[in-house]
């Protein structure tokens, strides 16, 4: 199964609630963090929650 690189590149401060509990649960703490997640539904609906935020890759 591919996998997705998912890096945030932007601040989560003055965003609304759920979106910081997104980055949260996709395991991004500060800028520049980050995690590589398997490509399933779940994840690219939190990805879509926040696109502003992140930059993702295929790996």
């Amino acid at each position: 199964m591919a996998q997705l690189k998912v890096t945030q590149v932007k601040s989560a401060i003055g965003r609304k609630k759920n979106q910081r509990e997104t980055l949260r649960s996709l395991g991004l703490k500060r800028i520049h963090d980050s995690v590589v997640q398997e490509d399933r539904p779940e994840i690219r609906g939190m990805v879509a929650t926040v696109p502003h935020l992140v930059r993702v890759e295929e790996v």
